[in-house]
């Protein structure tokens, strides 16, 4: 069985999955077991598709064909800031960079970092993609409660074996990924996570970012 604290050092953005389906049921566990993670007031404002075999193909393929036909990316919401400053802006750069690094894609080869980049809206191939959405009268505190959902399910999906990659971009083009899915169009699309079963061998899946030491981001007052 794998402890907290195992599974927290574990969890990584995994970017290369094995052709191996997920069975429902397992799906089914691991979103069970984040339903419990805190939420304001009991909100609960998760709502998830679980997409997968041909549903995930005609979307995957949509939102591919909007990235290279050069259609403008519009989130419900801004996630990233405006305009980037210090640590965030290299702490940034230094993960794009690491992941570059482990693929052997130079820095001046924008066409293969542009390949990879499109990997985003495939889910890199995993073979379940989740979308998550909430309602729109929900404001910002119901973000962090998903935030708490959204580790919950991580966690839980490493103690099933299966590994997760949390996606800002699969949030990229909400329009799309709603009239594909037939939700409501007022809904907030939150982000996307592929899940899977990782491929050990994928040279993507070996890296690791760095964290920040405890006591650079922690005060203590006694």
């Amino acid at each position: 069985m794998v402890n907290v604290t195992q599974a927290l050092k574990d969890r990584k953005s995994t970017r290369a999955f094995l052709n191996k389906a997920v069975a429902p049921e397992l799906i089914n566990r691991i979103l069970t077991n984040a339903s419990h993670a805190p939420s304001g007031t009991n909100t609960q404002p998760w709502q998830v598709a679980v997409v997968s075999g041909d549903s995930k193909r005609k979307l995957q393929e949509k939102l591919v064909d909007a990235f290279n036909g050069g259609q403008p990316e519009e989130m419900d919401y801004h996630y990233y800031p405006l305009e980037w400053t210090e640590p965030f802006k290299s702490r940034r750069r230094a993960c794009g960079l690491q992941m570059y690094s482990a693929l052997n894609i130079p820095r001046a080869d924008r066409e293969k970092q542009r390949q990879q980049w499109q990997a985003n809206y495939t889910a890199f191939e995993a073979p379940v993609a989740l979308y998550f959405f909430m309602d729109p009268i929900m404001k910002t505190g119901s973000f962090m409660d998903y935030g708490m959902f959204l580790q919950s399910l991580m966690l839980s999906a490493v103690e099933q074996g299966l590994a997760t990659c949390p996606q800002a971009a699969l949030g990229q083009y909400p329009d799309i990924v709603k009239s594909e899915l037939g939700y409501d169009s007022e809904l907030i699309l939150v982000c996307g996570m592929a899940l899977g079963y990782e491929d050990t061998d994928a040279a993507v899946n070996r890296y690791r970012t760095s964290r920040e030491p405890t006591e650079n981001f922690t005060r203590y007052f006694c």
